[in-house]
């Protein structure tokens, strides 16, 4: 139950005073007899009417109160929303070579993708989404599906060494395709992450985006790293050894590549600026959701109403019979 005049009910402290008043004129109001002996009374015991005395008062306060009530209009309230979504199927394919070792993001590129892949992921609570990993070769790591924890836990165990060293863009595109290509979702779309440059695979890059364009996915590609030189683990005759080497990633095909499929590119050179992209991707594929809240409201003042004009009448009924006061 709601009230549309919630504010008529602080009306309710109006009571108090009235209260207060009743209790100060009862103390002033006294009546006496003269009598020259009080023992005949001694043995008489207190009618009911004198306990119930103050019934009237009492059913007064009540009405009042009532009628407030009935002032601020009590209502029942029924709502219910129809809300009607329709989600977006999404691969995301992770370059895990030995490249995306590097510290230009903290504490490396892969863990720093991983980290804001998961952001992205609890964000969209109504897409399939699936995992593609790729370095010299490619697999899928987990399927589409909306169960996102199986996923993230997926993805939590993704790291270096999994799969042969390289950089397979065309392939990891291509497995990514092959997810999608069976999918009814009136929206598809690939979010292609890597570091470097394609040196691997049987597919070209550009020959897995031309599938994704005939099956009508869009793809969104992302480098990842710094410009210049970035600190990177390199294996030395006295161990790994860290070393800054060269970022080399083939801006011109991961453009073309998003080109050709009505997606685009993304350069990301810390992890800050990885976040952001992930945003931008965000608010260019916003799901449908069609939503029509209801509300009913149905008028409750009556019985209250009915109640007090009740307690009004039997106030004034005893007031004037049964508990009627002779001055």
């Amino acid at each position: 139950m709601e009230f549309l005049h919630p504010e008529y009910l602080y009306l309710l402290l109006l009571l108090i005073p009235l209260i207060v008043w009743y209790v100060i004129r009862l103390s002033k109001t006294q009546a006496s007899f003269k009598l020259a002996s009080t023992h005949a009374f001694k043995e008489m015991k207190a009618d009911f009417r004198v306990y119930m005395r103050h019934l009237p008062f009492v059913l007064r306060l009540i009405s009042i109160a009532l009628i407030i009530i009935v002032i601020a209009r009590p209502q029942s309230v029924s709502s219910w929303e129809e809300t009607e979504t329709q989600g977006i199927d999404i691969v995301m394919a992770l370059d895990v070579s030995g490249s995306m070792l590097s510290q230009d993001l903290q504490p490396d590129r892969l863990q720093a993708a991983k980290k804001v892949a998961s952001e992205f992921i609890t964000d969209r609570k109504n897409d399939n989404i699936g995992l593609v990993i790729f370095a010299g070769e490619s697999f899928t790591q987990c399927p589409l599906t909306t169960d996102h924890k199986v996923l993230l836990n997926l993805l939590n165990e993704v790291n270096f060494g999994m799969i042969e060293d390289g950089t397979a863009i065309g392939l990891g595109l291509a497995t990514s395709v092959n997810r999608l290509k069976e999918s009814s979702s009136d929206s598809r779309v690939v979010i292609l992450l890597t570091d470097g440059t394609n040196n691997s695979g049987q597919i070209a890059p550009l020959t897995a985006a031309d599938l994704a364009r005939s099956y009508g996915i869009r793809v969104y590609t992302i480098g990842v790293g710094t410009k210049g030189m970035a600190p990177t683990p390199v294996n030395t005759p006295f161990g790994i050894r860290m070393q800054n080497m060269p970022v080399d990633i083939d801006e011109k095909t991961l453009t073309e590549i998003a080109a050709m499929t009505g997606g685009q590119y993304f350069r990301a050179q810390d992890t800050e600026g990885l976040r952001q992209v992930y945003k931008e991707i965000e608010q260019m594929e916003k799901y449908l959701i069609s939503v029509q809240n209801v509300t009913r409201r149905q008028e409750l003042f009556l019985p209250f109403a009915l109640f007090a004009m009740g307690l009004i009448l039997l106030e004034l009924l005893l007031r004037r019979t049964w508990l009627r006061n002779i001055p």
